[in-house]
């Protein structure tokens, strides 16, 4: 059976901003291009999967989605039915993937196309790759070592679990799975998500893969991911409005539900200059998903309250690189002031002993202008034109790292 299956089998996420894009900007191009972060350490060349990799993104262009899956989005209640007879007749095209490796052994992966096409591609490939690549690594010692860390981490969700229980005062301690894109396989995703759903229900609040929700009977997690901000960068606004442009045209098109912004496409401090008291009132909170944890939520609550808003109301999501530990000291730090909560990913879903693969498919270009994340962890920016790199900073005062 191909890695990809379903085309539920990928995060909520990209049923959200695709919607978005369908609805008021259908013509917007773009471009995506694949980078591994630590190529240096993998046990070998990604390059040897590139036979594997073709077969594979075959089959997934083969796949349209069946009539079950078709009522479940029909469900949700920010899925519009419109969008949901659109995706009837959806089908990923192969042209617009292009894959090859280089003198390196490194793998190269673009996907070039209409954006309704292009943004789909990104969890299918990244989950592709993964499971490819760790499947020659697989051995019973893997698997063995794989689920005496899942129950070290079911000991730690039911102390969790305890803990919300004897302070109800308190806002609960909530994690979700966010591991689809670097996991290690679906089966193994599927098995560490349905343990901590029976094990520690009152902790684990559901997961981010929308054909797991579906199957398990899970919530699905998800809003926004930064390309969704960064095509704000090409779409028709001058570029020092695309953050309120983006978040204006998220508000327009969902009226109040899926109300997490996502704060690092140009930096946090970048941000907060844009997250008027209007926002700051529409959206129920806001992700984390680069550089220090506790700088970012303290200039969170120094924001709120500078807007006169009790921060007590307002939802904190952490995102990035988390495991169990580093979240609940969040979580401790931050339970006075805001309600928090923590999305999950390669520690819950390829956690086997194996140094993991540190891949991503970024949004490089937009209608033929590229476009760029200023992260505020270092390593994190992505694109090949210093100018525009330049140009960007300049625009909203972030300091070259």
């Amino acid at each position: 059976m191909p890695i990809i299956h379903s085309l539920l089998d990928t995060d909520l996420y990209k049923f959200t901003m695709l919607q978005v894009m369908l609805h008021q900007f259908p013509q917007t191009h773009g471009a995506y291009e694949f980078r591994c972060r630590n190529n240096e350490d993998t046990v070998y060349p990604l390059a040897q999967i590139k036979e594997d990799l073709e077969k594979e993104l075959d089959a997934l262009c083969e796949c349209q989605f069946r009539a079950d899956e078709l009522e479940y989005l029909r469900s949700l209640r920010f899925i519009k039915s419109d969008f949901v007879d659109y995706l009837e007749l959806f089908q990923l095209k192969r042209r617009f993937v292009h894959v090859s490796t280089d003198e390196q052994h490194r793998l190269n992966i673009r996907v070039e196309g209409p954006l309704l096409q292009a943004m789909f591609f990104e969890i299918y490939i990244l989950a592709i790759v993964n499971e490819l690549y760790f499947r020659r690594l697989e051995t019973p010692e893997v698997l063995v070592e794989g689920q005496r860390r899942l129950d070290a981490k079911v000991a730690l969700m039911k102390s969790y679990q305890q803990h919300n229980f004897d302070h109800p005062d308190e806002p609960p301690f909530v994690v979700s799975d966010f591991g689809t894109r670097r996991r290690y396989t679906l089966a193994w995703q599927e098995h560490v998500v349905k343990t901590f759903a029976e094990t520690a229900p009152n902790v684990f609040r559901g997961t981010s893969n929308v054909y797991l929700a579906k199957k398990l009977g899970l919530v699905p997690i998800g809003t926004m991911a930064h390309e969704f901000l960064q095509a704000f960068q090409a779409l028709n606004v001058r570029l020092r409005d695309f953050q309120k442009a983006a978040l204006e045209s998220w508000v327009r098109e969902y009226r109040g539900d899926l109300g997490i912004a996502l704060t690092d496409v140009v930096g946090m401090d970048a941000f907060l200059r844009d997250f008027d008291l209007y926002f700051a009132k529409l959206f129920d909170g806001l992700r984390h998903d680069s550089g220090d944890p506790y700088v970012w939520g303290d200039k969170a609550y120094e924001h709120y309250k500078k807007l006169r808003i009790d921060s007590r109301t307002k939802t904190l999501t952490f995102s990035d690189g988390l495991d169990l530990e580093r979240a609940w000291s969040i979580y401790q730090y931050f339970k006075d002031r805001f309600k928090p909560n923590f999305g999950i990913g390669t520690n819950f879903t390829n956690d086997m002993g194996h140094k993991t693969l540190n891949i991503v498919l970024k949004l490089v270009e937009c209608n033929g202008q590229s476009v760029a994340k200023l992260s505020d962890s270092p390593g994190k920016t992505m694109s090949d034109n210093s100018t525009f790199l330049a140009y960007l900073r300049q625009i909203f005062e972030v300091e070259p790292q």
